[in-house]
């Protein structure tokens, strides 16, 4: 019985093997035509997950993307959202498995960003200005969303409508980010805000580092002490 086993799990387990292969999206993958542009080398693990508005993606040369990713464009499938395209994603980026990336405006990552899984990342919010009408029932509005190239988002983390990360910056895992935070920057909390910065006099310091070591402003009219003894 033990044998009978074994030889069953070895089965199922080249089977998923082959299954998860075969059914990987690829630009040479019938899936992969759908999409307006997808380079070189990329794959999109199987088991996908919401995949819909293909035509308003691209996704950049050589980006892997994990399993039970949802990628979409618009509310949903056959909706025309104009000439060009909503969702950009770089090339050499890797999307952890299970993160949502939900555009309807515009969704910008850069060159070689890295995500944790289960990562979210929307330009679309709901709004309650109505206090009577449900708020699932209320337009929504939008906000173009940009991830700076070399960047890392934790796992966990959820980049709101309007957020602009600058390059070669740091998002700590479970993070809520909304705003605009410069080049290099770590950035941490909920709601978030940069906690490390980088300069090439300090490094990497925190925020109020930097500020203790700035220059005290001087009064060109004050005189040493010495010369206030003898005047």
């Amino acid at each position: 019985m033990s044998f009978v086993k074994r030889a069953v799990g070895r089965l199922v387990h080249r089977g998923w093997t082959y299954v998860r292969e075969a059914a990987a999206i690829s630009p040479a993958a019938p899936g992969g035509y759908r999409f307006h542009s997808m380079g070189e080398g990329v794959c999109l693990s199987f088991p996908q997950g919401a995949i819909f508005g293909e035509q308003w993606i691209e996704i950049g040369p050589h980006t892997l993307v994990g399993e039970r990713v949802s990628i979409s464009a618009g509310m949903g499938p056959g909706v025309d959202l104009g000439p060009g395209t909503v969702v950009r994603i770089g090339r050499g980026c890797s999307i952890g498995r299970g993160s949502h990336i939900v555009g309807h405006q515009s969704i910008d990552i850069g060159d070689d960003v890295f995500t944790g899984p289960y990562v979210y990342i929307t330009d679309q919010n709901h709004v309650y200005d109505d206090p009577e009408t449900p708020i699932g029932r209320q337009w929504p509005r939008n906000k173009p969303v940009s991830i700076g190239s070399g960047s890392w988002i934790g796992t966990g983390a959820i980049i709101l409508p309007g957020t602009r990360i600058g390059r070669q910056s740091v998002v700590a895992g479970g993070a809520v980010v909304r705003g605009e935070f410069p080049d290099h920057s770590v950035i941490a909390g909920v709601p978030a805000k940069v906690v490390r910065r980088h300069s090439p006099d300090l490094g990497w310091h925190s925020p109020s580092a930097a500020r203790l070591t700035s220059p005290l402003p001087t009064d060109p009219r004050a005189r040493p002490e010495h010369e206030s003894r003898t005047a």
